[in-house]
């Protein structure tokens, strides 16, 4: 039986990082968005409720500083994705796991565990790493080389999937891993788990061309991403003939009224932005990692403080609406979606967007 997440039937709609304190949204209005297990429990139950389809965590370890040090607390994707898939009936939970930071044969098990507790609604996000404040949290150098990320992200994750497709015990003698009588029972609830990736550098791209179900990826908006699903499409169809799908990510504001969306934006995104927190963050990001151009970061940085650099989905339910399926032509499979406070707004963003999606044909009910 083929995963709902992997169906195709539509355009799927995912929420991001609600396992972080402050979620996508570096403010520092107190009604930030607290990143509970609390609150995540009593988000899951609405997500599942209204048909949200999926979940999807970022691994930290450390905050960004600033007056609020953003992202200071967050909970473990893998145990926070167990716990939600334990609570809940049909949504979809993928647990980001940093390569460099967890070992292949600990994460085959302790994602198997996760799928036999869904029944199969579990997926694995897999991060090649670009932090580099983290590497050193862990005493550990940051490989500069994007090709030496990706070379042990890929022995990495072929350790992963040979342990759960092969019975028995086997021996490993790779380049990273020299591993001996390897076993792991249970397997994945119902075959491999749906493996997504964020990489944006030549390396990364190549590399969920060549592994992931879905490849994720920040872009500018509608326009320039088409090109990226283009460009993505044919380097899976060409390099590895294989076909997958292509997530993208936004900040929601959604209003009856777009002054009361706009308003609602500029208090918690600039009256009230942790800038410290924001400039670190976007100084992280142009120094070690490839999801944003130069130029995007100069551009962007309202964005940052919005939504982590995220495209703004702001507006009425009309309006948020329409710029949804501006993404669902460029060619996405589906996209992530951002609330300042995700389980105070979320309930009307089903309400007011979610039927006008189905009206236009962009998704079907659930």
């Amino acid at each position: 039986m083929t995963k709902a997440i992997l169906d195709g039937k539509d355009f799927k709609l995912g929420l991001f990082s609600s396992n972080c304190s402050s979620g996508m949204a570096v403010t520092k209005v107190a009604d930030r968005w607290t990143g509970s297990w609390d609150d995540n429990l009593r988000l899951v139950k609405i997500a599942d409720e209204v048909g949200i389809d999926f979940l999807l965590p970022i691994a930290r370890w450390i905050g960004y500083g600033g007056e609020t040090n953003f992202h200071e607390g967050v909970l473990d994707p893998i145990t926070w994705a167990a716990g939600l898939l334990a609570n809940s009936k049909r949504i979809f939970v993928f647990a980001t796991v940093h390569t460099a930071f967890n070992h292949p044969i600990v994460v085959a098990k302790q994602m198997a565990t996760v799928d036999q507790i869904s029944h199969g609604r579990a997926g694995i996000n897999v991060v090649a790493g670009w932090n580099q404040p983290e590497y050193e949290t862990f005493g550990m150098d940051l490989p500069q080389d994007h090709n030496d990320r990706y070379a042990l992200a890929q022995e990495w994750l072929d350790v992963i999937l040979k342990i759960w497709t092969t019975p028995g015990q086997f021996d490993w003698d790779g380049t990273f891993f020299h591993l001996k009588h390897v076993e792991s029972l249970p397997k994945p609830y119902d075959g491999p788990l749906p493996i997504l990736n964020a990489g944006s550098s030549v390396q990364g791209r190549a590399y969920a061309a060549r592994n992931a179900n879905f490849g994720f990826t920040i872009v500018g908006g509608p326009e320039d991403g088409a090109g990226v699903v283009t460009e993505y499409t044919k380097l899976a169809n060409d390099e590895f003939q294989r076909t997958m799908g292509y997530f993208t990510l936004g900040h929601c504001v959604v209003r009856p009224t777009r002054k009361e969306a706009e308003e609602f934006l500029k208090w918690y995104a600039d009256d009230n932005a942790d800038w410290d927190a924001v400039d670190n963050l976007m100084r992280l990001q142009g120094l070690h990692a490839q999801s944003f151009t130069p130029e995007m970061l100069e551009m962007f940085r309202g964005r940052f403080a919005a939504g982590h650099g995220t495209c703004p989905i702001i507006g009425t339910p009309d309006e948020v609406a329409d710029e949804i399926e501006r993404f669902a032509k460029a060619g996405f499979s589906g996209m992530t979606l951002s609330f300042l406070d995700y389980a105070e707004e979320l309930p009307y963003f089903a309400q007011e967007v979610l039927p006008r999606l189905e009206a236009k044909g962009v998704r079907l009910p659930r």
